[in-house]
């Protein structure tokens, strides 16, 4: 039967749609917040790359309001749900800043919701809020010079003295080390007790004046392939004392606590690794449209469409795999298997993406012209923070009893 051309359906690749996850509440917040990323943030990239990222990019962005998006109202924040944050790690990803999207990160998905659910009303009021506001700034401390994912093997201890506990070692690759105000201390209470022998302190490092609290210091700030916008620091802790109020959780229940933590934190990567390579993706595709070789655009060759098409097809599934568990997680799961997965999926496309895009662009983008190479440095990281690929592919694996 014949059907009249106007009513033939076609494809509009370019026309919008319903979100699996996102309001339109979400979809308001992506739009300010990108715009200020682009206009106040993106701009200063450069500069970011040589100096670290200033403090007043929190300041700026807790006065917005970005900060607290997904805590308490009580508290300073806007109440929002679980995929506020990953519409802010996407719009992150527009600074073409990898450390400045990682500084913060730290700071608003890895340090600030362990307190919210496991702070006591006093240590909410003394670091919650102030961390909500932009006022302090948070590290997480947890891998060590000798222990990284084998959280059960680390060395530093707490000692029960009094109504304070002291604490000695070292932790290693501190994201925001060097200006925190505060840590989130992963710290061995009783050394033989294994993973029952971990407790969590938040660790004042700083006092009201700026200086480094008596027995701590950064022993050195780490020179890294990529992220350089980002400080990363060794620290050192030799009889620093810490209020036994300051313990977050229950003593001897710490590894349980950062676990939780973890499985956030890694969503929140993943979320971070798709955006990131969709924007290496868009900044390609601009590029093939106007690259001229043999008379045309170099994307119009077959050899290189097809890197599109290939591209292309993993975002969708990474981001896809993301959303979907990022769903259960927000619906009050706790899909550790598929988070792990997730992570571990979304870090190798990512790294791919970028792999590719280098290519495409030729010796430009071996250039730092075109932020190509910076991004491609930067995402590396994705397939060891946060748990390397070996870890995650052993947790998948025990998961099924093997």
């Amino acid at each position: 039967m014949a059907t009249a051309a106007s009513e033939v359906i076609k494809p509009d690749f370019g026309s919008g749609r319903k979100h699996l996850l996102f309001t339109d509440e979400h979809e308001d917040l992506r739009e300010s917040m990108k715009s200020w990323v682009l206009k106040e943030v993106t701009p200063h990239a450069d500069e970011y790359e040589e100096n670290y990222w200033p403090d007043s990019v929190l300041h700026r962005m807790a006065e917005l309001g970005y900060v607290g998006l997904c805590f308490p109202e009580e508290y300073g924040g806007q109440g929002g749900d679980y995929y506020y944050s990953l519409v802010r790690a996407e719009c992150l990803s527009y600074a073409e800043s990898g450390g400045l999207g990682m500084g913060l990160a730290v700071h608003t998905d890895m340090v600030l919701p362990p307190i919210e659910l496991l702070g006591t009303e006093d240590l909410k009021q003394r670091y919650l809020v102030p961390g909500i506001k932009g006022e302090k700034i948070a590290c997480l401390g947890i891998t060590e010079p000798g222990a990284g994912s084998d959280v059960a093997g680390i060395r530093t201890t707490a000692r029960r003295d009094g109504d304070e506990y002291v604490i000695n070692g070292s932790k290693i690759f501190i994201t925001n080390g060097a200006r925190a105000d505060f840590i989130l201390l992963v710290t061995k209470t009783d050394p033989d007790a294994g993973h029952d022998g971990i407790t969590l302190f938040i660790v004042d490092l700083k006092d009201d004046d700026g200086n480094y609290v008596p027995g701590f210091t950064v022993s050195r700030t780490l020179d890294k392939l990529g992220m350089h916008s980002s400080d990363t620091a060794e620290l050192a802790f030799e009889d620093v004392r810490v209020p036994a109020e300051n313990m977050l959780g229950q003593e001897g229940k710490g590894f349980y606590h950062i676990s939780w933590e973890l499985q956030g934190e890694r969503l929140v990567a993943a979320a971070g690794s798709v955006a990131g390579a969709e924007r290496l993706f868009e900044k390609t595709l601009e590029y093939a449209k106007d690259r001229q070789a043999f008379g045309r655009p170099i994307g119009k060759f077959q050899a290189i469409r097809h890197k599109f098409a290939e591209m292309a097809t993993k975002i969708e599934a990474a981001k896809q795999l993301t959303y979907s568990t990022a769903w259960r997680f927000n619906n009050g799961e706790y899909p550790v298997r598929e988070i792990t997965a997730t992570k571990l999926y979304t870090s190798r496309v990512a790294c791919e993406v970028a792999d590719e895009c280098i290519q495409i662009h030729g010796g430009y983008g071996y250039m730092k012209e075109y932020g190509i190479e910076r991004a491609y440095r930067d995402v590396r990281l994705n397939r060891i923070g946060a748990g390397a690929d070996e870890i995650m592919l052993e947790v998948i694996g025990r998961s099924y009893g093997l």
